[in-house]
């Protein structure tokens, strides 16, 4: 029993795909499987306008590992799987590959070169190869838009801010991910040092602002934290990219090099220009005990 699907984020649309999948599968006695991407396949037919990502690989199998689905089966996705013939790659992937009894997926899914599969198409070679096919409709959000919940509505969220509403459609708070590396050290020299975290690139994040949020460090510790996420106006003119700068409540010690998680909970403020040092310290006090106030210190 399978699904099938680019799963950027596993938010709640994606879990209840999956758990139909899990639900048919204990019936039936089957195993079941989420067949994803290492990549979206977007950045590779269409890298110019492609989306940025909600979750990266790994961030991705181990969300769909706490699923408790059985199996993650990563295809790597490339110019030559772009060209793929619909039929040919659902024949080989479905068929060949994990003998699928039954397939699981959106109303809306499409697949295969040019997008020209659908579930008409795996339809027509579930009967010749003896598996059926399950839509479900999308899962449909329930604050108020007439839309389904999507990576789409996520990231729209993301670019307002709204890292509360993102967490409410994700089912989990958005986690950037990256490397802890050297700054130009003004948080410290302020009396506010911070983890200056590396994200790739291709990461969608918030849009520039200060947070509250959690930082989770490789030994499995959780620390609170108000997150700086922006170019930084008050010492430099024009910046040409974004940092994120987390600090961590009441802790001191040295992140320098580690891997870091940083959770983002509530928005607190926008980024803004201050007229001196004395002003940006005194906002970033006040930035502080608002952080530890919402976070629940």
């Amino acid at each position: 029993m399978v699904t099938i699907g680019a799963y950027d984020g596993v938010h709640l649309g994606h879990r209840a795909v999956i758990a139909e999948v899990r639900r048919r599968a204990d019936e039936q006695g089957a195993r079941s499987a989420v067949i994803t991407f290492d990549r979206h396949p977007a950045s590779v037919v269409r890298p110019e306008s492609a989306p940025k990502l909600l979750t990266d690989v790994d961030q991705k199998i181990e969300l769909l590992a706490a699923t408790g689905v059985d199996a993650t089966v990563v295809v790597h996705f490339d110019e030559q799987q772009s060209q793929e013939a619909p039929v040919d790659f659902a024949r080989r992937v479905l068929v060949e590959c994990l003998s699928a009894s039954a397939v699981v997926v959106g109303s809306d899914f499409h697949f295969g070169r040019g997008r020209q599969g659908n579930v008409d198409t795996l339809r027509a070679l579930g009967a010749e190869c003896d598996f059926s096919v399950h839509p479900m409709a999308l899962l449909p959000r329930t604050d108020g838009p007439d839309e389904p919940i999507s990576s789409t509505a996520i990231r729209r969220a993301m670019a307002g801010g709204q890292v509360e509403l993102a967490a409410r459609l994700l089912g989990h708070p958005f986690e950037a991910r990256g490397s802890v590396v050297t700054g130009d050290q003004r948080g410290r020299l302020l009396g506010f040092p911070t983890a200056n975290v590396e994200v790739p690139n291709a990461i969608c994040l918030p849009a520039d602002g200060v947070y509250a949020g959690w930082y989770l460090r490789p030994d499995g510790s959780r620390h609170q934290c108000a997150i700086n996420l922006g170019r930084r106006p008050t010492f430099y003119e024009h910046a040409d990219h974004s940092l994120l700068e987390a600090h961590l409540l009441d802790f001191s010690g040295d992140l320098y090099g580690e891997p870091a998680r940083v959770q983002f909970t509530h928005f607190l403020r926008s980024e803004r220009k201050f007229d001196g040092i004395d002003a940006l310290r005194t906002q970033l006090q006040a930035d502080i005990e608002h952080a530890r106030s919402v976070l629940g210190a």
